[in-house]
């Protein structure tokens, strides 16, 4: 139902942009909504595997999260008569902290306030960054095989191995690393536009506080 939902409002927003005849807006839609189908096939692809880079997870990251808030915010660039290539920077590096970010709280928040079991990654196979780094901390999750994860409790155990190497800190001073970028490449905007824009920003860190 969701996939199906997101479908509609894809077509929907084709639409209102063919009515108002931006060929600009459509190419910058029609460019997310390619690279978001590249970020899931991409994440399936690359399921259970061990070889996972660090280069590899921020490309998917990126196709599969990040263009999405690049084309939000290229998208508003075009109709308020800002700069897009900036604002769409903006976007992407912030559309990147938002999954590293979220990647993190998967292995270190609790079921309580992700509202789904601790490492439900590994559960599904996904491949994360605080897992690629720990594996380069730890001798055993480096020889893991995530297939063998299949509980809830096996998933929370691999987990608690992660944190201990310190992995997920690292991602997330990855995470701030890069909404500290957007927030530089951020063009002259009205104070109150600019205002909004950072607290857009620093939303997804305080989100993960």
């Amino acid at each position: 139902m969701a996939t199906a939902t997101g479908d509609l409002l894809f077509s929907r927003a084709f639409a209102e942009l063919a009515l108002g005849r931006s060929a600009e807006a459509v190419r910058v839609l029609s460019r997310a909504c390619s690279e978001l189908a590249l970020g899931e096939l991409m994440q399936r692809t690359d399921a259970w595997r061990g070889d996972v880079t660090e280069e590899r997870y921020l490309e998917r990251c990126r196709l599969k999260t990040a263009v999405l808030f690049r084309a939000s915010c290229g998208l508003g660039a075009l109709e308020g008569g800002a700069p897009l290539r900036p604002l769409a920077t903006f976007g992407e590096r912030i559309g990147l902290a938002f999954q590293i970010l979220d990647d993190v709280l998967d292995v270190s928040g609790s079921p309580e306030r992700t509202g789904k079991p601790r490492g439900a990654d590994l559960l599904d196979g996904t491949i994360t960054l605080p897992l690629i780094e720990a594996r380069a901390r730890d001798r055993s999750l480096k020889t893991l095989d995530v297939r063998s994860v299949r509980t809830a409790a096996d998933a929370s155990a691999i987990c608690e191995l992660i944190v201990v190497t310190g992995a997920p800190e690292l991602a997330k001073e990855r995470a701030l690393g890069l909404v500290e970028q957007a927030k530089e490449c951020l063009p002259e905007l009205p104070d109150r536009q600019s205002s909004a824009l950072e607290l857009v920003a620093d939303g997804v860190v305080e989100r993960y506080a």
